[in-house]
């Protein structure tokens, strides 16, 4: 498709290599009027059509090439900006917005992943005469709060020695580490407190303050193997937080390690490429996925595309109770993370994305007069602390032209994070 905003920056860039840049005109932004896209309804807006058209010339004058800067905004029933709409570019972290799509589609909201602990051995007097098996489920935050909170019960089923080793296997990360050497490690340090450092106190301090200090001291070493032998008795079942919170975790601090377990549990880039496509129905050559974080620059994604998956969420959540502020940051609300340092107006449900040479945001808008509004906005380029604050300036601006509802500015339900829970501890019987 000939792009009239991509056309109008030639010209744009030629009069800046030519030394006039002082006498630039108006940029002819593609008119909706005309456009037909796929025969859905267009509508034009003059006011954002000059605020894009601003924007993108922002761009130029700082150097930026048009032909990097993607954009795609909708309403709920047209379309009124494009640039660069269906070309797939590095799209860093939004490609986490891939992930919790098929996250969603692959288990329930309330999923739960489970780490699984086994004896091989007989307990007398609070001594394991054996070893201690960990079988690894998936969780993608099992941190040191969940290991303190492990250790405490297998203290409550009266265990506090181990003579053999500590076996890991399956799918066991802790820490965002997933080398069982480490993660056995780790694991090893957290259950025995007398063995804890600074940050192993720091974690204990966060939790209830009449949570215990546990001592399990594992004599043995830590050893790897592919599966549970035949003769292994289960002791516990340690659940992880609900999927919802677990993506919501992801999505505000755009934890790469968390994107990558979730999904090889999928199944795998390719897995998640196809089934985003099916479900949000974007052309297969608009998403290429080499990962499920979004940390390669060979992760391309059109702007169209990173809608059409938001678009797709919000369908997928219709049913539930959670809508799209429960699983991605909300500016104004979530203050940590990816927003800390943003000047958007609050009420913005959004994902972020930062390469070295890509910063990109996508989400939604609430508006008054539009209802939600749509938008992917894809930078590429140096310097992403500029591009972010271009970003920042034409949300503001069409904050100024749209009334924007803050609907979702009050704490949801994915929001109250409790690490280290001892209810997730779940005797074999339990």
């Amino acid at each position: 498709m000939v792009n009239g905003m991509n056309l109008a920056f030639i010209g744009l860039l030629a009069q800046l290599w030519g030394g006039n840049a002082q006498t630039l005109e108006p940029l002819p932004i593609v008119s909706w009027e005309q456009a037909k896209i796929f025969d859905v309804p267009t509508q034009a807006d003059p006011v954002v059509t000059e605020i894009f058209q601003d924007y993108l010339k922002t761009l130029a004058t700082k150097g930026y090439d048009p032909n990097r800067q993607g954009i795609w905004i909708q309403s709920e029933w047209a379309y009124l900006v494009e640039n660069n709409q269906n070309t797939p570019v590095s799209a860093a972290s939004l490609t986490k917005v891939a992930t919790t799509l098929a996250s969603i589609d692959k288990w329930d909201l309330n999923h739960r992943f489970e780490t699984r602990i086994y004896a091989i051995g007989t307990v007398t007097n609070g001594v394991l005469q054996g070893n201690l098996l960990i079988e690894g489920g998936g969780d993608p935050l099992f941190v040191w709060e969940e290991a303190i909170a492990l250790g405490n019960a297998l203290n409550q089923l009266g265990i506090r020695q181990v003579t053999g080793d500590l076996i890991i296997t399956g799918n066991f990360a802790m820490n965002f580490k997933n080398d069982p050497t480490i993660t056995g490690s780790l694991l090893q340090q957290a259950v025995n407190s007398s063995k804890w450092s600074g940050l192993i106190k720091k974690a204990h301090a966060e939790l209830p303050k009449d949570t215990p200090r546990p001592t399990v001291e594992i004599e043995g070493s830590i050893q790897s193997q592919a599966v549970i032998p035949t003769d292994a008795q289960l002791l516990l079942r340690h659940q992880s937080l609900p999927l919802s919170s677990l993506l919501k975790q992801m999505n505000i601090y755009s934890n790469n390690d968390m994107a990558e377990m979730l999904a090889e549990e999928i199944g795998g880039a390719a897995v998640i490429r196809e089934r985003v496509s099916q479900l949000a129905k974007i052309p297969s050559e608009e998403i290429q996925l080499k990962n499920g974080s979004g940390l390669a620059v060979e992760n391309r994604i059109s702007p169209r595309a990173v809608t059409l998956m938001f678009m797709a969420l919000q369908e997928k959540l219709k049913s539930t109770p959670l809508n799209l502020s429960d699983l991605f940051p909300v500016m104004g609300r979530d203050r940590d993370g990816t927003l800390q340092w943003r000047n958007m107006p609050p009420g913005l449900t959004v994902k972020t994305g930062t390469l070295n040479q890509v910063s990109a945001l996508a989400g939604i808008i609430p508006t008054q007069e539009r209802g939600m509004v749509w938008f992917t906005i894809i930078n590429g380029g140096s310097n992403f602390d500029r591009l972010r604050a271009e970003q920042d300036k034409v949300l503001q601006r069409l904050s100024q032209h749209w009334q924007i509802l803050p609907t979702a500015l009050n704490p949801g339900p994915t929001d109250q994070v409790y690490l280290g829970d001892p209810s997730r501890n779940l005797a074999s019987n339990g």
